[in-house]
């Protein structure tokens, strides 16, 4: 309790929360976007407790590894060497996450793009044919991935267990509240998914170069996605205008139609009178 008063009292604990949460924040909108994506391809009336599910699983994942520190840090350490490169159990896990979602990405993106007729077949299934098992189940796998990168950076980030468990619910939270809008505006806004899949091509590529060692500043990466998100904005925007601008032609057009048929009619009426 007397710690918990200290840190509260010490203005570099408040900048090191702050920090922290916005980090976590960031570095959960790669799980989000999984989890919105695989939600998405599930029948209308599971989507929501899938994605509650999956976001509660990244919640206890989090915590429980937070009450692993220990453990968390010695993944760092070296279990074995290939050509004078040391792979520790940390690049391990992150290897088998990247390659997971490059498959999972690029499988995806061939089910958006040919609209396989196979994935209608099933009834009891969902969109792609993914039962709610199947995708808690891949959810799961990714929680694990994104859960031990994101502990990994709190501990990185700060000494103190609190501001740990702090930053991670806040998190936590704003991407349960974040689900839903995000997994409705992917659905009304078809050619995100495509982004959306691209941006996880991304994020599999930077896991797998960390898994070899190589650190990706992520300040790159998400500026990149933030102005792929802004390019494709502008394009829905210029749509929608266009979409409107036809719209109001075609309502134009009938009018005129209907009008010049009444008048015919008038004209027709009067002649045989």
């Amino acid at each position: 309790m007397e710690s918990l008063l200290t840190l509260a009292a010490d203005p570099a604990a408040w900048a090191a929360l702050v920090t922290l949460v916005v980090m976590e924040i960031v570095l959960g909108i790669d799980n989000l976007i999984f989890i919105s994506i695989l939600s998405n391809k599930l029948p209308e009336a599971q989507r929501a407790r899938t994605q509650r599910i999956g976001i509660m699983l990244a919640l206890v994942m989090r915590l429980g590894l937070l009450g692993t520190v220990a453990w968390i840090a010695r993944l760092t350490e070296p279990v074995f060497s290939v050509f004078d490169h040391a792979f520790s159990w940390r690049d391990l896990i992150l290897l088998a996450g990247g390659l997971f979602l490059v498959w999972k990405a690029t499988r995806e993106m061939h089910h958006h793009v040919s609209r396989d007729a196979e994935a209608h077949s099933n009834p009891a299934m969902g969109v792609a044919g993914v039962t709610v098992t199947a995708a808690i189940g891949q959810i799961l796998l990714l929680d694990l991935v994104f859960s031990i990168d994101s502990i990994i950076t709190a501990v990185g980030m700060t000494d103190h267990l609190p501001i740990m468990f702090i930053a991670v619910i806040a998190a936590v939270t704003a991407m349960l509240f974040a689900a839903r809008p995000l997994s409705k505006f992917i659905e009304r806004n078809p050619t995100i998914v495509t982004l959306a899949l691209s941006f996880l091509l991304v994020i599999a590529m930077t896991l797998i170069a960390e898994g070899f060692g190589s650190h990706v500043p992520k300040g790159y990466i998400y500026t990149a996605m933030a102005f792929a998100g802004f390019v494709e904005g502008m394009n829905m925007l210029a749509r929608r205008r266009k979409d409107k601008r036809e719209h109001k032609a075609a309502v134009a057009e009938a009018e005129r139609a209907a009008s010049s048929e009444t008048g015919t009619q008038t004209k027709g009426s009067a002649f045989s009178n």
